[in-house]
């Protein structure tokens, strides 16, 4: 074996300037001991500019998936939600977030969202597509209706009664205590009485 196929078969070594480009090289060279300053990152990820620093402002507000009730960051631009994480200034959350808070920017921008009420007369077979307020409309109109045919006075015995067996409230877990406070509010001076909450169970 000549000397020159000996060199040929010898590894290369990388150049000083490629090495001095190493990521634990560029960490100790700039006295970043435990990697969370900019000699740890790459070119491309330099180049990356967040979405957060180019919002317009950032709004507080509350992730609306469970009862745990994390503190969010929305981040807005022109009048659009483009990012969402945790609040470190939250006492509850301290800036996490679970998987489904921190994909909840999805609510808001999906593709798939529904931004009108689907509603099924009586005895129909197909789904019409109604406007929130029309809905809203509606729901009130049978709640008002259903109150006034099933309105008790007083029972057989003459006993003071003012309720209503027609109506029933039940509660969700991401309500926090204002809404509940307001629910039961509008439900008892209502005169339903049966209202209920799943944060009991």
């Amino acid at each position: 074996m000549t000397p020159t196929s000996v060199q040929a078969m010898a590894p290369k070594l990388p150049s000083p300037k490629i090495f001095l480009e190493w990521p634990v090289i560029r960490q100790l060279r700039s006295g970043d001991v435990f990697g969370r300053g900019p000699a740890v990152t790459s070119k491309q990820t330099r180049a990356i500019t967040p979405r957060t620093t180019t919002a317009d402002r950032v709004v507080q507000s509350v992730c609306p998936y469970c009862a745990v009730g994390c503190g969010q960051r929305v981040f807005v631009k022109d009048e659009k939600v483009v990012a969402i994480e945790g609040d470190p200034d939250s006492p509850i959350s301290r800036g996490r977030l679970c998987p489904k808070g921190s994909a909840s920017e999805q609510l808001v921008n999906s593709p798939g969202r529904q931004l009108e009420v689907l509603y099924r007369a009586p005895r129909a077979t197909e789904w019409q597509r109604l406007e929130l307020d029309t809905a809203i409309d509606m729901v009130a109109d049978r709640f008002l209706e259903s109150r006034r045919h099933t309105w008790q006075d007083i029972d057989k015995k003459g006993n003071l009664l003012r309720r209503t067996m027609g109506i029933a409230a039940l509660g969700g877990a991401t309500l926090d205590n204002e809404e509940n406070y307001l629910i039961k509010k509008l439900f008892t001076a209502a005169g339903a009485i049966q209202i209920e909450n799943q944060a009991r169970i």
